[in-house]
């Protein structure tokens, strides 16, 4: 059922991003634009239809709207069911509203990992074109050279076509093991696994610790929170830059 017309600086108060005040102070400067045209004081909106920015970065204001983020253990699947019968990262959020991930981990990766119901979101964060970064804490066998971690910045051919990181650098290493920080733009299927593969050294734990803006080094493994307004506005954001 569709939420009824409201005042638009009454919904976005209820978003957290300001007070009331502070939303009409917001609209008079002509910082609030909806469905791309400047808004006015007194304004009603359809929340479910509007498309409302503040400052040019899109401002949630359905109400049914949630976002979740998880530290997915390993084991655990990045759907939202699993024929096998494995857990699912679903599993770990409560069930209702129905939300889903937003692209993947493997099952034996682990880290972060948003769950939502916005589509549109979740869109701007999946295609490919947008390349919002997400940050991996890679454990390899073995001890790369500099030179070989470059090749993980410079490119390896892969079975699906040419790929590289926008960044890589080797952290340390310790009992012929070495610890890498990988930054990625693309999605593909097993990516970070398939160019430590290709150049060597093997991946034996994979974490990812930031998605795009998003990271909190202090959510357990199998916990989850609430995204703050401010942090979806920053995924908005940084999928919208390009």
């Amino acid at each position: 059922m569709t939420e009824p017309a409201a005042r638009l600086q009454k919904l976005i108060a209820h978003s957290g991003i300001a007070s009331r005040r502070g939303a009409e102070e917001m609209i008079k400067a002509g910082r609030v634009t909806v469905d791309g045209v400047p808004a006015h004081l007194g304004q009603k909106v359809i929340p479910e239809e509007a498309v409302v920015e503040v400052d040019g970065v899109r401002l949630p204001i359905r109400p049914d709207l949630v976002y979740y983020l998880v530290n997915k253990p390993s084991g655990v699947v990045s759907t939202a069911s699993d024929p096998q019968g494995r857990p699912t990262v679903v599993d770990l959020v409560p069930s209702q509203p129905r939300i889903y991930p937003v692209g993947r981990l493997d099952a034996d990766s682990e880290g972060l990992l948003l769950l939502t119901n916005d589509g549109d979101l979740t869109n701007l964060l999946t295609h490919p074109s947008h390349g919002v970064l997400k940050t991996y804490a890679v454990l390899v066998e073995g001890a790369p050279a500099p030179a070989e971690v470059r090749r993980l910045e410079t490119g390896v051919d892969l079975e699906d076509g040419p790929a590289a990181a926008v960044s890589a650098r080797l952290l340390g290493t310790s009992r012929g093991r070495a610890r890498l920080e990988m930054v990625l733009g693309e999605g593909r299927n097993r990516e970070v696994r398939r160019l430590c593969d290709a150049i060597g050294y093997p991946v034996v734990r994979l974490f990812r610790t930031s998605i795009g803006p998003v990271k909190d080094p202090l959510l357990k493994s199998g916990s989850f929170r609430p995204l703050t307004i401010e942090e979806v506005r920053s995924l908005y954001a940084a999928a919208t830059v390009m």
